[in-house]
């Protein structure tokens, strides 16, 4: 049909080319000017409608691309957003290490600690273990106390060629014996407290009379053999008397964040 219709009006178009030619040269100088007359809004028209058509393809065109660069820059973002987090958790690492190895020079027993990582940490409320890399083939036993720079965490009890089970404070298979740093140093058994509060442990058996006042420090005895005196162990919370006023026991808030600790030392003998 368009190819039919281009041809009709190839043929209207020279018919009047012939026309113009036979006339006399006023007559066609006045059908010229009345024929351009005619055709020139058309003309424009056409011409205007490609411009549109142009502008419209170079608008579409230009969407594309816009579009693309949106999903590009959205994926560019995401990345470097994830560069950054990786960055910003090893930068914490970094810290981390960088105080426990400070930590390690300044301490007593710098020449006796090995660090380990921990791998593996018990999800029930009534045990308090955790899993760490290092076993018997590194010379690892099971009775060893286990620290981080703020306090006592635990110690050793199981112990397989390449991992440890440790124990740690607040566990019923842990106790520990602590002094309080008040004027008479009183001393008692860290115990167990509330299984939901893993942060808190009982320091036990206190003497009736002790002074004991929320905001004490306490720490390891040395009493038993198994810990060092002096370790930190954490901070008195409140105080009750027990057993018809027999003794007290005090609720301790430890100095270690047990539940969120990634690398513990290992104090061997």
């Amino acid at each position: 049909m368009w190819k039919r219709s281009h041809s009709v009006a190839l043929g209207l178009l020279a018919g009047i080319s012939l026309l113009l030619l036979s006339l006399p040269d006023e007559v066609a100088t006045r059908v010229k000017l009345a024929l351009s007359t005619m055709y020139l809004p058309l003309l424009g028209l056409a011409g205007a409608s490609q411009q549109a058509w142009n502008h419209a393809s170079d608008t579409l065109l230009s969407r594309r691309e816009l579009l693309r660069q949106i999903e590009q820059l959205r994926r560019e973002n995401q990345r470097l957003r994830i560069e950054a987090m990786q960055a910003a958790e090893w930068a914490r690492e970094n810290a981390r290490l960088r105080r426990h190895l400070g930590w390690q020079e300044s301490s007593p027993w710098r020449d006796r600690l090995r660090l380990a990582r921990v791998t593996l940490r018990d999800p029930t409320p009534w045990w308090r273990t955790l899993q760490v890399d290092l076993g018997s083939r590194q010379g690892l036993r099971a009775g060893l106390p286990v620290l981080i720079p703020e306090g006592l965490v635990g110690c050793t009890r199981e112990v397989g060629p390449l991992h440890a089970r440790v124990v740690v404070l607040g566990d019923p298979d842990c106790k520990v014996s602590a002094r309080v740093l008040n004027e008479t140093g009183d001393v008692g058994i860290i115990q167990p407290a509330d299984p939901v509060q893993r942060d808190l442990v009982l320091l036990s058996y206190l003497p009736r009379a002790a002074r004991v006042l929320p905001g004490h420090t306490v720490v390891t005895s040395g009493l038993g053999g198994l810990f060092p005196p002096g370790i930190p162990v954490g901070t008195v919370v409140d105080v009750r008397p027990v057993e018809n006023g027999l003794y007290q026991e005090a609720r301790v808030r430890l100095a270690a964040p047990i539940h969120a600790v990634q690398e513990v030392w290992i104090l061997w003998p």
